[in-house]
């Protein structure tokens, strides 16, 4: 029997885990954490947002522009394959009415739970406190509470994440050592993250924590509605992440970025102006927003904030201003704040069976590698697939040996 040492817990290294102790493999999964998949439990406190249900096309679209690289493992394990393998755990999944899946308990934990029993049963051995440190002349070393250890394996899979939530293990130590025997490794930059907004100081005070809800957003991505939070530094929230990446690259190549917001989305400009143009020329600002554009709150204080005294006097330019509202970008947060990261190993330095082209007989799976997708079940569907494909590889690889 082949011995393959699975180096991550997280769901890549697992799914990898139960495809090939499928294939009659002796596996070990290392962690470096005190328990397995760490990551996941936090992200599903709020509710686990496992897949998408929309059509297939406009999924396959969201991990753009790694989408050609990754088609193949996504198609293998699409949406409602990971739903029928969930609830076959007893997960018992549902369709929110944003399209999210989310099991029925929300919370990770009992599909875990189930997971590991199932994983145990198949023979899957587990050792947590092992932090990998290097690759060795016998396969890798590890470091444990008793000590350094190396560890032979006839394949290995290395699924350690990416760089965002450092504290819960995914801390990028591994680049180094990959890029010591010359892997390819684009550097990590945040994903799904929040932004700075040079806020003044009566504007925070008053709307921090604030949401902000019924807008659309747009951006290089397109325009997409929703909601989102003013934070004391700047905005963050799920309409902000749909728009995270093309910001985050438009600050990178021109040093500064705007989210533009549709305060009143369901009026025409041309409505909003009429609307605006029959309140009282001499009342205040604010009773004219809300009476002619029905803003109040932290949309009136954002109008406010992102408009001249000029625009506030005239309907027209007003109206335009609401349907339009740039908020003027300072940096995106920082990486260990972000819900994911963009970068890692390049799809250029691993085969079509994710096996390191600079070391036979390793394997990469996860956000080890250069993909990004926004939330909503995307990150979660990316990573189970590509633990599934490398996984597939490793028992082809062995196969062809």
């Amino acid at each position: 029997m082949v011995n393959v040492a699975i180096v991550g817990g997280g769901p890549a290294g697992l799914m990898a885990a139960e495809v090939l102790a499928g294939a009659g493999c002796r596996v070990t999964v290392y962690d470096g954490m005190p328990s397995l998949a760490r990551k996941l439990l936090l992200a599903g406190k709020s509710g686990l947002n496992l897949t998408h249900s929309e059509p297939w096309e406009r999924f396959v679209a969201r991990y753009r522009p790694a989408a050609p690289a990754l088609l193949a493992a996504l198609d293998a394990f699409r949406p409602d394959a990971l739903v029928a393998w969930a609830n076959a755990l007893g997960a018992d999944c549902f369709v929110g009415s944003s399209g999210r899946v989310f099991p029925k308990a929300m919370k990770a934990s009992p599909l875990l739970r189930a997971w590991l029993r199932r994983l145990a049963a198949d023979g899957v051995a587990v050792k947590t406190r092992h932090r990998w440190t290097g690759f060795s002349d016998k396969g890798l070393t590890f470091e444990t509470p008793d000590g350094a250890v190396e560890v032979a394996a006839d394949a290995t899979l290395f699924a350690l994440g990416g760089a965002s939530w450092p504290r819960l293990g995914s801390n990028a130590a591994w680049v180094a050592p990959f890029r010591a025997i010359g892997v390819d490794i684009a550097d990590f930059r945040p994903a799904n993250a929040g932004f700075d907004v040079e806020w003044d100081a009566p504007f925070i005070e008053r709307f921090a924590g604030a949401p902000v809800k019924s807008v659309t957003a747009t951006s290089d991505a397109g325009t997409t509605p929703g909601e989102f939070v003013v934070s004391r530094h700047g905005i963050e929230g799920s309409l902000v992440y749909v728009h995270s990446a093309a910001l985050r690259d438009r600050l990178d190549r021109d040093g500064k970025a705007d989210m533009v917001i549709d305060l009143v989305p369901g009026r025409s400009a041309e409505r909003l102006a009429r609307d605006l143009g029959r309140q009282d020329a001499k009342a205040s600002f604010s009773n004219r927003l809300r009476k002619g554009a029905g803003l109040d709150g932290v949309k009136a204080g954002l109008a406010w904030l992102f408009s001249t005294e000029e625009e506030r006097r005239d309907p027209v330019r007003l109206a335009a201003r609401l349907k339009a509202l740039p908020i003027p970008l300072a940096r995106i947060r920082p990486i260990e704040e972000a819900i994911s990261s963009a970068g890692g190993v390049r799809f250029s330095a691993i085969d079509d069976r994710f096996m390191l082209k600079a070391r036979p007989g390793v394997f990469v799976a996860g956000e080890m590698l250069d993909w990004e997708a926004p939330t909503g079940g995307y990150l979660l569907t990316g990573c189970f697939a590509t633990g599934r494909a490398a996984a597939s590889g490793i028992v082809n690889w062995l196969d062809a040996a």
